[in-house]
């Protein structure tokens, strides 16, 4: 296998290592299963705006791990049997996971991951509140895909929220953990908010683990372009300054869990199973 890209790399342009960790994470949370065929190796080169020899090489690293099969010359298989097994743990006090961090940070991959190690439902906020936020802003005289303005902030983020936090109450009454996934910035920088959360959890025989993914930019820039979401449009369109922007060193005001989902760390899989090993622990 080769020890280096042996291609000029500059800012954030993904080379072969970051192909394969992003194709490992896709596998890992669902998107990528068991027995689907990769698309060939020029489209996901110009998916990912990189050369086919970039992906080649990712491609020999996905072998030699096992998650990918060649067929054929041009045919490649996605090869994980174990990510398709149903597992599930049922603790005696259910576990509200809720997993923050900056757009972009993996958040819910890592949100996936856990859903799919535990079989504990997920409750992404995007995915519950989507529809009717942007039909709501459309309403408004807003671009549906507005998350900047005050209008949004004031008057309709609160709103996504507390849907999270009702659906996420609404499992835990029927004895349920859940994994939650939204940024949390605020809410994770509020102390007071934090304290009303885990009380109302607990009122409800819940513990609350907070969890916080952190991001290097150049690795958050590689996902946020490569998921090609029309939300991202405006971060993307002067990513220096939505980048100093955000303050990287953020950390939760309150006990939690970092995973570090940079290029250069452990693999998201790991951390995830380790992660669900300290917060099963507490039930012991």
């Amino acid at each position: 296998m080769a020890t280096s890209d042996q291609e000029p790399r500059s800012g954030a342009k993904a080379g072969y290592r970051e192909v394969a960790r992003d194709l490992r994470t896709q596998i890992e949370a669902g998107r990528l299963r068991h027995g689907d065929v990769l698309p060939s190796t020029r489209e996901l080169a110009e998916s990912w705006g990189v050369s086919v020899f970039t992906i080649q090489e990712a491609m020999k690293v996905l072998a030699e791990e096992g998650l990918v099969v060649g067929k054929s010359r041009s045919k490649r298989v996605v090869n994980a049997p174990a990510s398709a097994q149903k597992l599930g743990w049922r603790p005696d006090r259910p576990q509200v996971v809720l997993v923050g961090g900056y757009p972009g940070s993996g958040k819910s991959e890592l949100s996936r991951i856990l859903a799919r190690h535990t079989g504990w439902p997920m409750i992404d906020k995007d995915t519950i509140t989507r529809p009717v936020v942007e039909a709501a802003l459309e309403i408004m005289g807003h671009s549906p895909h507005d998350r900047e303005s005050d209008e949004y902030v004031t008057r309709i983020r609160p709103m996504e929220y507390e849907a999270l936090r009702a659906a996420t109450l609404e499992n835990v009454e029927c004895g349920n953990s859940a994994v939650v996934a939204a940024p949390f910035v605020r809410e994770f920088g509020d102390a007071a908010w934090l304290d009303r959360t885990r009380a109302a959890f607990e009122q409800q025989g819940a513990d609350l683990v907070l969890v916080w993914v952190y991001c290097d930019g150049d690795s958050m820039h590689r996902y946020m372009r490569q998921r090609g979401a029309a939300r991202d449009a405006t971060k993307l369109a002067d990513w220096p300054a939505w980048l100093a922007s955000l303050d990287l060193d953020f950390r939760p005001a309150a006990e939690h869990l970092v995973v570090d989902n940079s290029e250069s760390s452990a693999p998201l899989q790991a951390q995830a199973v380790a992660l669900i090993d300290q917060v099963l622990s507490g039930q012991e």
